[in-house]
């Protein structure tokens, strides 16, 4: 049976964080770019090149825009999911509507392929969409009006038909990002004194020690450190890390095993009725 559900999911010393860009910025995993103008462009193989702000991750956690690729033919996955690493999307893997009913909750957007061994696209639409927002782009070997119909109406964001032109997808990708409001940047390197966030690496270390971070509480402590003395609202929390994909507990028990992993549990301040802020002992 697949498993639906969701999970359950006083300090004023501010933390003094410094914002250290690295010089290996995401433009350098680019592909090289002969002419940009806005969206517009195209590097030195004839591809287009794409909106640098919106592949640099700004979602607030600087973090490069995360996809979902469920996909049981191996060859479709290997050479989409290429192509879109060399675009510096990250890309995570499912070859069954069962793996992305598990996976769902922690990327930005969705591509579902056809022909999935367990689930007709339209229930995985319909079961995703029952407690999640997260956009679907559809990708269907089946040029019918009808089928379009119905997967557009269980929940899909957009229905691709192979075989697809690879920069209209890509642009249908970023359009689809863009609606949601992935934006707002911040720099590859936080440095908090001791403890200090690559975020392009997704690796914490204090004092010299490597954390180990879930996915979603690496997400949370880089958006408090990239706003030191700023309380964030649980409402932008929400947003720019969970989107629609959360429950009443999830935030205060992120914070919880955050302040547990820090050692310190003072750094995390609590604004009771607002949000939370980092703050120093």
């Amino acid at each position: 049976m697949l498993n639906t559900e969701l999970v359950p999911a006083t300090s004023n010393r501010v933390l003094r964080a410094t914002a250290v860009r690295s010089e290996t910025t995401i433009a350098d995993a680019l592909v090289p770019v002969i002419q940009l103008n806005g969206d517009a462009g195209r590097d030195m193989n004839g591809n287009y090149a794409f909106d640098l702000k919106l592949l640099a991750g700004l979602d607030g956690t600087g973090l490069p825009p995360r996809i979902l690729l469920v996909c049981n033919n191996a060859c479709d996955q290997e050479t989409l999911g290429t192509e879109l690493m060399r675009r510096s999307y990250g890309v995570h893997y499912a070859n069954t509507a069962g793996e992305a009913l598990e996976a769902y909750q922690d990327v930005n957007l969705i591509l579902l392929g056809p022909d999935l061994p367990d689930l007709e696209c339209t229930e995985i639409c319909y079961k995703i969409r029952k407690y999640s927002k997260v956009p679907v782009i559809v990708i269907s070997d089946r040029d019918d009006e009808l089928d379009c119909v119905l997967t557009l109406q269980a929940g899909a964001d957009d229905y691709v038909v192979k075989p697809y032109r690879l920069n209209e997808l890509i642009a249908r990708i970023q359009s689809t990002l863009r609606r949601i409001g992935y934006q707002l940047d911040t720099n590859s390197l936080i440095d908090c004194g001791p403890l200090c966030i690559d975020v392009r690496g997704r690796q914490t270390t204090l004092d010299g020690t490597v954390l180990a971070l879930t996915r979603k509480e690496f997400d949370l402590l880089c958006l408090l450190a990239s706003n030191p003395g700023v309380v964030v609202p649980k409402e932008t929390i929400k947003k720019k890390v969970w989107g629609d994909t959360w429950s009443l507990r999830t935030i205060d028990t992120h914070v919880n095993s955050l302040r547990r992993k820090l050692g310190r549990r003072e750094w995390i301040v609590t604004v009771r009725g607002v949000g939370f802020m980092m703050a120093e002992a």
